[in-house]
């Protein structure tokens, strides 16, 4: 599917939804999720993007809370494959992007292996909008030189065997996803590896939403911090050098936007 004139009935478009502001959906999500005929969503969609699906369009919602969830992931895809099966255009909607922490790939491969046409509509992924919404960058000339998307969750309470070595290079900027629940572990993983102990931290909670929450830290601190942040709130943790430019890019944003209108585009 080259584009929208291609989503023919009987077909799955896996759709990112972006980080929850409705303003960072893509044109052609937009449109995508306007042809379908049924969205099968996740909870991480943003309500304000819901309300862009129209009235008439069947929503599914498959989202899952930690310990909680309402389909298991085989079942959604079997939703979608029934669903595209019976001649319907699916468009399928995780949060962020579906390449990204997303499972898309997983569920391309279950609607392929079921016959079924599937293609991909990216969407901004959590980290981008949380850099953008802070004015933290993910890499910064002399301060990061790289940047690194690493899980904070394993399926069925699994070890975290990440890598450890490689994400104590101090000249990367490491994003952790759905690490509320590990962070401690995590952040004990990464110093007892080499990571010094007051490596600044940012913590992101609903990135680009109303209810955004921002939290400074250091490794050494974060364990302490992060046990206020409840599990169910999707929440990033930017680890590395960049994350210390939070204090003051956040004193100048707030001095330069006052009485200016610009807290419109935050």
């Amino acid at each position: 599917m080259k584009d929208l004139t291609d989503f023919p009935k009987g077909s799955v478009l896996l759709v990112g939804a972006g980080p929850g502001d409705p303003g960072l959906l893509t044109l052609k999500a937009l449109r995508a999720i306007e042809a379908a005929d049924v969205v099968v969503h996740d909870r991480l969609v943003s309500t304000e993007i819901m309300g862009l699906v129209p009235p008439a369009t069947r929503r599914v919602d498959v989202g899952k809370l930690p310990g909680c969830h309402k389909m298991t992931h085989a079942r959604t895809n079997a939703m979608s494959a029934d669903l595209a099966g019976k001649g319907l255009r699916v468009g399928r909607s995780p949060g962020g992007d579906p390449l990204i922490f997303g499972r898309g790939s997983e569920e391309a491969e279950a609607l392929r292996a079921a016959g079924l046409p599937v293609a991909y509509v990216p969407g901004i992924t959590s980290a981008q909008g949380a850099a953008a919404a802070t004015g933290v960058p993910l890499t910064h000339r002399g301060l990061a030189t790289s940047v690194r998307y690493v899980t904070g969750h394993r399926a069925r309470d699994a070890a975290l065997d990440l890598d450890w070595d490689s994400l104590v290079d101090p000249s990367a900027t490491l994003v952790i996803y759905m690490g509320v629940g590990n962070i401690a572990e995590i952040a004990g993983h990464l110093v007892a590896h080499g990571r010094a102990v007051d490596t600044p931290v940012l913590a992101v909670a609903s990135a680009t939403t109303p209810q955004e929450l921002r939290v400074t830290a250091t490794l050494a601190t974060l364990p302490e911090v992060a046990s206020h942040l409840p599990p169910e709130v999707p929440t990033l943790f930017l680890i590395g050098a960049v994350a210390g430019l939070y204090p003051s890019i956040h004193a100048a944003d707030a001095a330069l936007c006052h009485g200016a209108g610009m807290a419109a585009y935050a």
